[in-house]
């Protein structure tokens, strides 16, 4: 087992900085027949329960922002001693240029192009709208907050670190859930895309 874990350290802690949130799914795949009634439990949960769901909102409005001083930190320290570490600079210029790609970019043209109603505002599909209110799948947040969480547990693969980042990165997209912004399979297919992203960022920000 240890040497199995030493061979594919990286897929390891990918694989365990995911784990809290495909929990999580999972177990809201268990006890939900449809993502219509996994909307209505959480909506009745979340009024019963404001003070929960103001920490919720916390954590969707702050979780991904979070991360902009660490890769600014990564920027600056990186353009102080460029001549001595360059993989801090190269690491922070990769994150930039991918989340803008694929957090930004990919997701807006998913979003729109897909036309998945948010939980609440109907069944069927409208592809092309400009409305909000079917910009459902894929989750930006979730899309988001692993592209920036899972550059940092391959990068370090330290088992603390990863548990950290992993159950914080899950606690944002479940959030999104929580407070009926998305449907569970959003949330996941944001997990897939960010993940990807990650691993984009942590290939292309390796030196030679």
């Amino acid at each position: 087992m240890t040497s199995f874990f030493h061979k594919y350290q990286a897929l390891c802690h990918f694989f365990i900085g995911s784990l809290p949130l495909l929990l999580i799914l999972g177990i809201i795949q268990l006890n939900f027949n449809s993502e219509v009634e996994v909307a209505m439990w959480f909506t009745a949960h979340a009024k019963a329960n404001p003070d929960l769901k103001s920490f919720a909102r916390i954590v969707t409005d702050w979780g991904n922002i979070a991360f902009y001083p660490i890769y600014l930190w990564f920027l600056i320290t990186g353009i102080m001693q460029r001549k001595k570490n360059k993989s801090r600079l190269r690491f922070a210029l990769v994150f930039l240029a991918v989340q803008l790609t694929v957090s930004l970019l990919l997701v807006r043209i998913m979003k729109i192009s897909i036309g998945k109603p948010r939980p609440g505002e109907g069944t069927f599909f409208d592809p092309y709208s400009t409305r909000g209110g079917y910009h459902s799948m894929p989750s930006g947040h979730t899309t988001e907050i692993y592209g920036a969480s899972v550059p940092l547990i391959l990068r370090y693969q330290q088992i603390l670190l990863t548990l950290a980042l992993g159950v914080f990165a899950a606690a944002v997209a479940f959030s999104r859930i929580y407070l009926s912004w998305h449907h569970p399979s959003d949330v996941l297919c944001g997990w897939m895309i960010g993940s990807v992203a990650g691993f984009a960022i942590h290939l292309f920000s390796k030196e030679d």
